[in-house]
């Protein structure tokens, strides 16, 4: 990495179930629900919490968006 990209470089944010249940408009158990099951947006288990990178859900959401008309 260059000097200047290391100034730059921002880690992805980890968001909470919370947050991401509220951006989804989606209850926080069917977050957890997906989850257990392997389904939505690919979680992160940072000890006992449930953690979401942003650019996963942004990710989850663009391939769950249906196409063009």
């Amino acid at each position: 990495m260059t000097e200047a990209s290391e100034k730059t470089w921002q880690p992805d944010p980890l968001l909470t179930v919370d947050q991401v249940a509220h951006w989804l408009g989606k209850p926080k158990n069917t977050l957890y629900a997906w989850h257990s099951r392997g389904k939505g947006p690919r979680g992160i288990r940072v000890g006992n919490t449930l953690r979401y990178r942003r650019s996963e859900v942004d990710g989850w959401l663009d391939a769950h968006t249906d196409p063009d008309r």
